[in-house]
């Protein structure tokens, strides 16, 4: 799969007029399209409140010109009547104001979720694994996750942008209706909106560059103070050690990050220090060289005043649109066309039953930023309703082998092939629908034990037979009958009423999930038993074995292990040996060879005399 997010998508069906607009900006039309979406009414209610509430305190210069000239002229009825309506801009400006920013608050509020699901749905979404196992990748995904608060503000911002606009627009008809020289304010805040503009993508680029040291600070944090490895850490003496490294890479975080804020903050200074030079030097024309009425001076005072802290705001809220545009929603959108792209010509159907079984030809792999073959031009014919074995030294390629035939990532060259046709071109969900799996690192689900074990299918999650044939298949019956309210027992001990399992009591938990699905085309158990003990192994796969090869559909067990008294009861066994396949056979096959299986398998021999 090429890591360009745009590869392999479909053609679009027309044309499409948001094609033409740079990804991130697409990302942020279609952010808005999904709050309006699930909450039309609200988003027209609080754009018009955000219009209409910068009306009244944009106007109060004006009011301030009215007063000044009729105080000048002794008009008494005119300063009565510019204070009451001073009174009420001042009312109606705070209660729109308040008005419009509780609504505000109540569109996020429920838009949140919704934008939350959204970025969750669009990471589980991506049927492989390269986005969880690439570094580039995870620096992305880590600023993208610590910065959904800055998706979510994007309404907000949004809005309160507009409402800034229109106050500015107020504000500048005013000024010019003095003197037209006196729009030349607004070139002179350019250069604040142009730092402002810059300043969030200087800093987002800095962060980027240095995501790897804050993840490894926060893993140094977790290891320090998490119970994972608590025994270790206290045993070892490590705690003092991770607090020293943990500081390191906050500096290495860190010190950049400030340089490049201060950088930020001396421009923008500069900027408003231009802007402040122009707005003395258009008072002093306008009492000067005009020789403006009080009321001009007071309406250039106060509108000058607001136009300045208008612009201010202007630019934060553009210059935090343009971080969401540079920063947030540019990751958004890498997300959104990088999930996308793994549904690219995913047009062959799954079949229902294994007939020729599943091929592999010339099939090489190497992982992404990785130069060395983890799997090289790997031929292998995997025949239906057999148990095949996979054994071989660490760092051999028996992972690799399993994540391509789960289709985790697509071979960097040669084809894997089930029934004739090619993995690649069967969706990724179809294709693990009738796929089951258990593995050595597995993960602790701390649901109900029903739960835990049922996940293995969805749609028998709450099925109690089946949950219990799982889990009797595991050998994981003795596990739950320990349990106080047996199926119903919360498993994790940070829960309320939660109950913690060994090691070995959660890796059969584990593997009775891998046995809910009764018929699959495909089951991979990669060392999934490592904590159990050598017979209590042989007998589980002794009994799953045989019900292997009389299933209906034909389908293949890849079963990994280092324990050859379970490797030897497979139809077939592969031999792996530096990333290349070495030998192919049966167990007596093989050990007649005298090859690379006839030595591992001595060597374990003599070590259980």
């Amino acid at each position: 799969m090429s890591s360009d997010p745009g590869h392999g998508g479909q053609a679009p069906a027309g044309p499409n007029p948001l094609a033409e607009l740079p990804p991130a900006l697409r990302s942020m039309w279609r952010l808005c399209k999904l709050g309006y979406t699930h909450e039309p009414r609200m988003v027209v209610l609080v754009l018009l409140l955000t219009l209409v509430a910068g009306v009244p305190d944009a106007l109060f210069a004006l009011w301030l010109q009215v007063l000044g000239n009729a105080v000048a002229a002794g008009e008494t009825t005119i300063i009565f009547l510019v204070l009451v309506l001073i009174a009420l801009s001042a009312t109606f400006s705070w209660l729109l104001t308040v008005l419009d920013a509780r609504m505000t608050r109540r569109f996020r509020d429920r838009v949140t979720v919704v934008l939350e699901t959204h970025v969750a749905t669009l990471q589980a979404s991506v049927s492989g694994l390269e986005h969880q196992e690439r570094s580039d990748y995870l620096d992305r995904l880590d600023v993208l996750r610590s910065q959904i608060f800055v998706l979510d503000h994007m309404y907000a911002s949004v809005l309160n942008t507009i409402g800034w606009i229109v106050r500015l627009a107020i504000t500048l008809t005013l000024l010019g209706s003095i003197h037209p020289a006196l729009l030349l304010l607004a070139v002179f805040a350019i250069p604040t909106v142009v730092s402002s503009v810059r300043r969030p993508a200087a800093e987002r680029r800095v962060e980027e560059q240095c995501a790897p040291h804050g993840r490894r600070a926060e893993h140094f944090f977790r290891l320090a103070t998490g119970p994972d490895a608590g025994k270790e850490v206290r045993i070892s003496g490590l705690a003092p050690q991770l607090a020293q490294l943990r500081r390191q890479e906050w500096r290495r975080w860190f010190g950049p990050i400030s340089g490049a804020r201060w950088r930020t903050a001396a421009s923008l200074t500069g900027a408003w220090a231009i802007f402040g030079l122009a707005y003395v030097a258009a008072i002093v024309f306008v009492a000067v060289g005009l020789r403006a009425s009080v009321g001009s001076l007071l309406l250039i005072l106060a509108a000058g005043a607001q136009l300045s802290a208008y612009v201010g705001a202007t630019i934060g809220e553009i210059g935090f649109l343009r971080g969401i545009w540079m920063d947030g929603a540019r990751r958004l959108a890498w997300l959104e066309e990088y999930a996308a792209s793994f549904a690219a010509e995913e047009n062959i159907d799954v079949p229902d039953r294994l007939t020729a079984g599943i091929d592999l030809d010339q099939v090489s792999f190497s992982y992404p930023g990785s130069q060395k073959l983890a799997l090289s031009e790997v031929t292998l014919h995997l025949p239906p309703a057999t148990v095949v074995a996979v054994v071989g030294e660490n760092g051999a390629g028996k992972s690799t082998l399993v994540k391509l035939l789960t289709k985790m990532y697509e071979p960097t060259d040669g084809v894997i092939r089930v029934d004739g046709q090619p993995l690649q071109r069967m969706a990724a969900d179809r294709w693990r629908a009738r796929v089951s799996g258990a593995f050595q690192d597995f993960f602790r689900f701390e649901f109900t034990a029903q739960r835990s074990v049922g996940l293995g299918d969805l749609p028998r999650l709450d099925d109690v037979p089946a949950v219990s044939r799982a889990l009797n298949r595991a050998g994981a019956v003795d596990v739950v009958e320990r349990l106080p309210e047996g199926l119903q027992s919360q498993l994790g001990p940070t829960w309320p009423e939660g109950h913690e399992l060994s090691f070995g009591q959660w890796q059969k938990i584990a593997l009775s999930r891998g046995y809910m699905r009764d018929e699959p085309l495909l089951m991979v158990l990669d060392e999934p038993t490592a904590a159990l003990d050598a017979e209590t192994e042989h007998q589980l796969f002794s009994s799953y074995a045989e019900a292997a090869r009389s299933t209906r559909v034909g389908g293949i067990t890849i079963l990994v292990s280092h324990r050859f008294s379970t490797v030897r009861m497979a139809d077939v066994i592969v031999v792996l040996d530096g990333s290349r396949l070495a030998e192919v056979g049966s167990h007596d096959e093989l050990i007649r060879r005298d090859g690379l299986y006839a030595e591992f398998y001595r060597i374990q021999a003599i070590a259980y005399r």
